[in-house]
């Protein structure tokens, strides 16, 4: 068992991991279930206030665990009520979550990852270089302790959890497929999958995995039809080139509960015009999806301009008309180096 050195994180566990800790410490078996009750339903941060766990047992815990909660180390509001938080990772590193309230909805973008390996040449995350993964523990952190603050006067917690924060998800798939699994079981949060979307460049055979394996809403970061383009700018394509993502994608139906969407990026002058609309349009036919449109946030060291708000209509428009669901996604959070693309794990 562990030490007071190197104590058991119990956020990330699964019922049977909890009960096999409760067993290993004297407890019975049903202590284990008693432990995700207050660690994931009632959000206990403290094993002092689980009081239907025997006194030894609770002594026990206290020598050996840790629950793994750790409040944010600072956070950030935008004139736009977005709220950026930082969150203390290993090597003096920062993590970032971002909190976008919108009328009956409080959506959390999470990160699964110190930096990013994937380094996108428009992304300030993928720039920021990479410096190790997180674990489901500390995904989970991040969504408890935002949840409870919005929870403290009442009102809903979370209703929405989007894994596009800090890194690839799917290039640290076993742990966030852990955290979408407390997420999602009924001895955990026992949330719809529907509330969860993953978002990733395509990584693969990961992206299979993260289909047959959950049922949580897919998002495919594009940004461009043109593969040579997209190699130029994401060099992940070399590895994962578009036209494979999309023929995985072919072979799963996405017209009932799951929902697939392409993020895209526009640049002005780069991938902009109605050439490469017409190439979006042939790339995902014949997929049941919608297409995201993301005004492009400058960041330093990137030659890139956003495209015109003229271009992002007539783009729109013209996704729509050939039967592509499509929008214009609202920014949020610029002013606080919170919008798509910005998170570098700085205060702002």
């Amino acid at each position: 068992m562990a030490s007071n050195d190197n104590p058991t994180i119990l956020l990330g566990m699964d019922l049977e991991e909890l009960k096999r800790l409760a067993v290993s410490g004297g407890m019975p078996a049903f202590t284990g279930k008693q432990l995700a009750e207050w660690i994931y339903k009632k959000r206990a941060t403290s094993f002092s206030v689980m009081n239907n766990i025997s006194k030894k047992g609770r002594e026990w815990l206290e020598e050996n665990c840790v629950i793994g909660r750790e409040g944010a180390a600072a956070k950030f509001k935008s004139a736009d009520g977005t709220v950026k938080y930082l969150f203390n990772a290993p090597k003096g590193k920062k993590i970032e979550s971002v909190m976008i309230p919108d009328h009956d909805r409080a959506t959390l973008c999470v990160s699964s990852q110190i930096g990013c390996r994937m380094n996108c040449y428009f992304c300030a995350t993928g720039r920021s270089g990479f410096s190790g993964n997180l674990s489901a523990a500390q995904i989970l952190n991040q969504i408890l302790t935002v949840g409870a603050e919005i929870n403290i006067d009442g009102d809903e917690d979370l209703t929405n959890i989007v894994f596009m924060g800090m890194g690839e998800p799917l290039d640290n798939f076993p742990e966030v497929k852990r955290a979408i699994r407390v997420l999602t079981e009924p001895w955990g949060l026992a949330w719809s999958p529907k509330r969860i979307t993953v978002s990733s460049v395509g990584k693969l055979p990961q992206l299979k995995e993260l289909l047959d394996e959950t049922k949580v809403h897919v998002a495919i970061s594009l940004h461009t039809p043109n593969p040579t383009l997209r190699q130029q700018m994401m060099p992940a394509q070399k590895a994962f080139p578009i036209a494979s993502v999309i023929k995985v994608l072919k072979a799963y139906d996405f017209s009932h509960q799951r929902r697939l969407s392409f993020e895209y990026i526009m640049w002005r002058g780069v991938n902009d015009d109605i050439e490469h609309a017409k190439a979006l349009v042939a790339l995902i036919e014949g997929l049941d999806c919608r297409v995201n449109l993301i005004r492009f946030h400058k960041i330093p060291g990137v030659d890139l301009q956003p495209a015109t708000e003229e271009r992002m209509i007539m783009f729109r428009n013209y996704l729509n008309s050939h039967g592509i669901i499509s929008t214009i996604r609202a920014s949020r959070g610029e002013d606080i180096m919170a919008a798509c693309g910005m998170l570098a794990g700085k205060e702002c």
